[in-house]
Order: structure tokens, then C-alpha cells, then sequence
């Protein structure tokens, strides 16, 4: 019998901090230039945590029904698990993106009104192109995520649209492409922890054919992107706080973030056993929430 224990599990709760990481960070540059509402905060927190459980729920239906997870490290997935049918999976899928699509919809109306009508519409087929991608990652035939797009919509979702689209909900505009660069960072650091997923599971996804990146690229060039993105990240945020004119200690507090990602980078240079980086996953993808909260509580203070 199927139990709101079992939808729960499907939603992995640890991969949610992630999610929002691009809308503190979005929110701490408004809140520097004093545009900061606490309803449009939390609405973009809902919403993005709405668009997160609905990919997860998808991901577990698209490679439960490729039998993908069939030999799952990590995690386990419900449909592979039998704990959840298919059908039980596609309505919670249904429920989740009306939900969402109605957080959205609120969102809109309290940042935009009802007098910005073409702003509201852009965030509308946003929010649908979100559902949609959110969806095709895993299911179908023509499933981004078995052919290496993956890492391109993380960043563009998870970085570019999370940290630009959350400040343009506060500010109604985007004069200051100063902001490219920790929206870039952030995408980095969350791909990264995808490339980690796909790290972990390049073995399962080969018999699969689930072409990712990882598969594409091999282990060795696969941990030469891991490298290139997070120090990337932090090339980048390093950059977009000498551009601002006041220096404090504050300003630099997202690097303790970085600590545990230099270590992590060292773990990766020595694995030879995939399985091992499953540990590693929720160790990246918490330490970019805690740099997205350390950099924001620097514009906030």
C-alpha cells in the first residue's frame, strides 16, 4: 500500500536545498540595492521547490519505466522498487505541476500586478517551460537526459534563470549584468553535482543507454569537467565581489563553502570506485546551499 512515507521518500528531500540555492542568491543582490520582499521570497522558494519535486517524481517514473534504476546505487527509487505503480507516479506527477503551476501563477501576480502584463506573461512560459523540461529530462523517447543535455539545463535552471529570474521578480529590471557572474557560478556548482549523479552512476547509465556526459566523456575527462566547474565557481564569485565597491569580512564569507568543496575535488582525483562518490553528492550539494546563504547574508548585513 502506498503511503505519503512512500511520495516523500520520491521527492529525495536532500536534493531540495540545491534547488533554492539560485533564489538566496537572486534575493541577496536585490536585498543589496533594497528591493527585497519577504511574500515574493517565499512564493519563489515554493515554487522552485515545486518545480524540484516534480523532477524528481518525473526521474523516478522515466528511468523506472527504461529500467534505468534497475541496478540503482544510492537512493532508491520507487517505481524500480515496486513501492509505487506507474499510474501512482504520473497522477502525483499531474498533482505536483497544478500545484505548482498555481504557486507560480501567485508569484506572479504579487511581484508584476496586474499592470505588467507582458512581464507576467514572459514568467508564465517560463514557469511552463520548467514543467516541461522538469518532465522531459527522463520520460519519453526523446529525453534530454539520455542524450548529455542534462548539464545544460541544470545550469540554465538552476543558475541563469534561478538567480536572474529571481532578482528581476524584486527589481522588474536587469541593468546590472554584473549579476551573470554568481547566476554562471551558482549553475556551475549545481552541475557539478550532477556530474557527481552521473559520476557515480556511469556503469548502470552504459547498459542503460542513458548517454549522459559522464558516459560520453569517461572517467577521466569526466573528473577534469568536475575540477573545471567548481573552481570555476569560485573563480567567478571571487571576480564579481572585487567589483564591488565596499570590502568587508562579510563579503568574503561564501568561501568557507569552498572548504569542503576543495575536498571533495580531492576525493574525485583519487576515486576508482564509483559507488563511493554517492557520499560525496549530498557533501556538494550542501556546501553550494551554504555558499549561496553565505553570499546572500553578505548583502543582507
Amino acid at each position: 500500500m502506498v503511503t505519503a512515507k512512500h511520495y516523500i521518500q520520491a521527492a529525495r528531500l536532500r536534493t531540495l536545498p540545491l534547488s533554492v540555492s539560485g533564489i538566496i542568491v537572486g534575493s541577496g543582490i536585490a536585498a543589496l540595492e533594497n528591493k527585497f520582499n519577504l511574500l515574493v521570497f517565499l512564493l519563489a522558494i515554493l515554487t522552485t521547490i515545486g518545480f524540484q519535486v516534480l523532477s524528481n517524481f518525473a526521474n523516478d517514473y522515466g528511468d523506472g519505466m527504461k529500467g534505468t534504476d534497475d541496478e540503482r546505487v544510492g537512493e532508491q527509487r520507487l517505481i524500480a522498487a515496486g513501492l509505487i505503480t506507474p499510474k501512482q507516479m504520473k497522477n502525483a506527477m499531474i498533482s505536483t505541476s497544478i500545484i505548482t503551476l498555481l504557486l507560480a501563477l501567485t508569484l506572479i501576480y504579487i511581484a508584476f500586478g496586474s499592470e505588467n502584463f507582458i512581464k507576467s506573461l514572459v514568467f508564465f512560459f517560463l514557469g511552463i517551460a520548467s514543467i516541461v523540461a522538469a518532465i522531459k529530462y527522463t520520460v519519453g523517447e526523446s529525453a534530454y537526459g539520455y542524450s548529455g543535455l542534462g548539464d545544460v539545463f541544470v545550469f540554465l535552471f538552476f543558475g541563469l534563470l534561478s538567480v536572474l529570474g529571481s532578482y528581476y521578480l524584486y527589481t522588474h529590471s536587469l541593468t546590472n549584468w554584473n549579476i551573470l557572474l554568481p547566476a554562471a557560478a551558482f549553475g556551475m556548482l549545481s552541475t557539478a553535482v550532477l556530474n557527481l549523479n552521473n559520476m557515480r552512476d556511469q556503469i548502470q547509465d552504459k547498459k542503460a543507454e542513458k548517454n549522459t556526459l559522464v558516459v560520453k566523456l569517461g572517467s577521466q575527462k569526466s573528473k577534469a569537467y568536475h575540477f573545471s566547474l567548481i573552481i570555476g565557481a569560485l573563480v567567478l564569485l571571487i571576480f564579481y565581489r572585487s567589483t564591488l565597491t565596499t570590502f568587508s569580512y562579510k563579503d568574503w564569507l561564501f568561501l568557507v563553502a569552498f572548504i569542503p568543496l576543495v575536498l571533495n575535488l580531492k576525493v574525485v582525483a583519487k576515486n576508482i570506485i564509483f559507488s563511493e562518490l554517492d557520499k560525496e553528492l549530498k557533501k556538494v550539494a550542501l556546501a553550494t546551499f551554504l555558499c549561496a546563504v553565505l553570499f546572500s547574508l553578505g548583502h543582507f548585513l
